[in-house]
């Protein structure tokens, strides 16, 4: 019998350091109300002292509790990261092993899109029938690579992570995944990169990025809803990356589809990279948006040029 896969449980966490618009302004060239008019950000969390692991591993193992699953039953850990700790091990081993269990455990970068990426890796190995339970975190801390002082970037950035386990269900159970799509082209990779590794900073090209990302974001749901011989209609909310409240706007309107029905969460803890997601979904549930039936439709744009979408429907 065919298998699918579905989100069991979901939990996120950020760093209790908090820097609002009126702290950078103290050290930068800015303002509250010129980066929130711009981003839609009022602040960002930021790790004193926790490493991308212990991130990772406390999103990991709230989401493990929320689920349900015993943690013995948990098959891989896929991290999904930018700034990892060290350039070997993975993160996702660490994670393992505070867990205290044995099973794959392995990173993956597609920047701000890896939390997407996670998602299709960990479908796929459960449609294979590989994989009962799987964890998918996204997990960055970028206040180690950005600049301070330059406040076309330093504004953008925050420090967090979120995971959610995938779990295995009967291909005629009425929810789950339905598909997820994966795109990269790296024609204009480096119009959106890191400095080179020793060294503090982030090169943006922002009108290029802003206008890419709307495109392909938008472009993914389109994808994804044509894959299913769905209509947008029967979408009920869409979950984007969170990188600046202009381009979610402009994804919706490219898409047409209503603002009321597509989670923000941004302003809370700015762009968190691969994390976004799940810290959006985390802050939809508990406030109780989501309902058993509705349609998701997740989507995401990063370095690289990466991009993708995932087309759920929630237990």
């Amino acid at each position: 019998m065919l298998k699918k896969s579905y989100i069991s449980g979901v939990a996120s966490y950020l760093p209790s350091k908090v820097i609002t618009n009126d702290d950078l302004a103290k050290f930068v060239d800015t303002s509250d109300e010129w980066i929130f008019q711009r981003t839609g950000i009022k602040q960002r969390h930021i790790s004193e002292g926790e490493s991308c692991a212990d991130l990772a591993y406390k999103s990991a193992k709230m989401a493990i509790d929320n689920s349900g699953i015993d943690i013995n039953d948990i098959d891989g850990i896929v991290v999904a990261t930018a700034t990892t700790d060290v350039r070997f091990p993975a993160v996702a081993t660490y994670v393992a092993g505070r867990l205290g269990i044995d099973c794959y455990a392995y990173d993956i970068s597609a920047a701000c899109a890896g939390f997407i990426f996670g998602l299709n890796v960990a479908d796929n190995a459960i449609k294979l029938g590989q994989s009962k339970n799987v964890v998918v975190v996204g997990v960055d801390l970028f206040s180690k690579l950005v600049d301070w002082k330059d406040r076309n970037t330093c504004v953008l950035f925050g420090d967090g992570s979120g995971a959610v386990v995938l779990s295995s269900c009967e291909e005629e159970d009425d929810y789950g995944i339905f598909s997820t799509h994966i795109y990269s082209s790296g024609k204009n990779a480096d119009l959106l990169k890191s400095y080179e590794i020793g060294k503090i900073g982030l090169h943006m090209n922002g009108k290029a990025v802003y206008k890419f990302a709307v495109k392909s974001m938008g472009d993914s749901i389109i994808d994804a809803l044509k894959y299913n011989n769905m209509d947008k209609k029967q979408v009920d909310w869409v979950v984007p990356h969170q990188a600046n409240l202009r381009i979610i706007e402009s994804v919706a309107n490219y898409i047409d589809f209503d603002m009321d029905k597509v989670i923000v969460s941004l302003q809370n803890h700015a762009n968190t990279s691969a994390a976004t997601i799940p810290l959006a979904m985390d802050s939809a549930i508990r406030d109780n948006k989501f309902k058993s039936g509705d349609i998701l439709a997740l989507t995401a744009m990063g370095s690289g040029f990466s991009w993708g979408s995932c087309l759920l429907k929630w237990k």
